[in-house]
């Protein structure tokens, strides 16, 4: 609180005094009755909750409640999960009232942990009869070569963040169980053709790598009483130059079908480390950057052609010099 909010805390007794500009005061006030909020209706609150507490009252909302409370589930060490900011609130709401949910936005932002959590909930609850986990095999920017092993050995390391995010959820041993006898299965997406999911809810993670034929294929994999959140982010796509992401392609033309809502995150929302989300801040301000860089230099060469087509089309008058006599 002090780093972020530029005021004083000291403690005497249960008692917080707070000091520093008067503004910056009634801000702390108002953020610390909230904690005591949540903590009073059962929530614990960490070091982390305090972070987006501060980011979720500085965007004008009244009362954290409205945000942070209603866990989606408890994770192995009975820790709460639950929204942390009102972009994810909305995200776990539009699952829970579309079929299928498309989840973009920055890194950190909690897409594919969400969604997770959600999957892990509709078990429980007997609401599906299974888990599917797909991502796209492949490589972020470098060639791994050949990797050794059988076909799961194989694919391993491109699903390694989704069995992390699954153990999280669940005791390591009950989510081995459940993978062996086949009710959460974590696959390459090129395992879903020719596949028919009922009962599933299914979760295509990194989807800005998939090309338009792939998210054809995903998206008609779904079968009844099935679930299909898609999560990526449009600016790490890892794609051939030239090749389409199919979650782009997707956005433009299944934005107004009744049942599939696009949920959007930007970095206010990112829940890792604070920097993170100046991180990602500077990037996007360079990409603007340069994106206005290469408009102007387009400009400039377009004009250039139009002038060497059409000379009359230059901007420079032509000066008439006097005929000697």
């Amino acid at each position: 609180m002090e780093r972020r909010l530029g005021v004083r805390v000291g403690q005497r007794g249960t008692e917080l005094h707070l000091s520093g500009p008067a503004d910056a005061v009634a801000f702390a006030v108002r953020l610390v009755e909230n904690l005591e909020g949540m903590i009073r209706a059962g929530r614990s609150v960490y070091r982390e909750d305090v972070e987006q507490a501060i980011k979720v009252l500085g965007r004008g909302t009244e009362s954290l409640q409205e945000v942070m409370l209603g866990p989606v589930l408890k994770s192995s060490g009975n820790r709460q999960i639950a929204p942390k900011s009102l972009a994810q609130k909305r995200y776990v709401e539009a699952i829970r009232a579309n079929d299928i949910v498309f989840g973009i936005g920055p890194a950190g932002t909690g897409k594919t942990y969400l969604a997770m959590a959600m999957a892990v909930a509709f078990l429980q609850e007997r609401k599906v009869k299974r888990i599917i986990l797909a991502r796209p095999a492949v490589e972020a920017g470098e060639k791994l070569g050949f990797l050794p092993g059988d076909i799961a050995e194989k694919v391993n390391p491109y699903l390694r963040p989704l069995y992390d995010a699954l153990n999280d959820m669940m005791a390591g041993e009950r989510a081995a169980q459940l993978v062996e006898q086949g009710v959460v299965e974590v696959a390459p997406l090129a395992f879903m053709r020719g596949r028919t999911l009922n009962d599933a809810f299914v979760i295509l993670d990194e989807a800005q790598n998939t090309t338009v034929e792939q998210m054809k294929m995903f998206l008609t994999r779904l079968g009844y009483n099935s679930k299909a959140v898609i999560t990526g982010d449009v600016t790490q796509v890892d794609l051939p130059v030239g090749k389409m992401s199919g979650l782009n392609h997707a956005r433009s033309i299944l934005k107004n079908i009744d049942g599939i809502c696009f949920s959007e995150f930007t970095e206010v929302d990112v829940v890792r480390h604070p920097l993170v989300q100046e991180v990602i801040r500077a990037y996007d301000k360079a990409d603007a950057a340069k994106a206005e860089a290469v408009a102007r230099e387009q400009a400039v060469q377009e004009q250039a052609v139009q002038e060497a087509q059409d000379p009359s089309a230059s901007n420079t008058p032509e000066v008439e010099e006097p005929l000697a006599t």
